[in-house]
């Protein structure tokens, strides 16, 4: 939910003007390590091998 609702923060503060840089860099980094989480859950949750 987190990463979703920075996306729109990254989508709504594109449209702005003038753009704030290091607001823009800040989310996405933010985004980016929400998404290596998820990433990270998601290994441990599933079986490197079938059953």
């Amino acid at each position: 939910m987190e990463h979703g609702d920075l996306d729109a923060m990254i989508d709504r503060a594109a449209h702005v003007s003038p753009i704030d840089e290091l607001l823009m860099r800040r989310l996405k980094k933010r985004r980016l390590g929400l998404r290596d989480e998820i990433a990270r859950i998601e290994r441990t949750l599933t079986p490197d091998e079938p059953a």
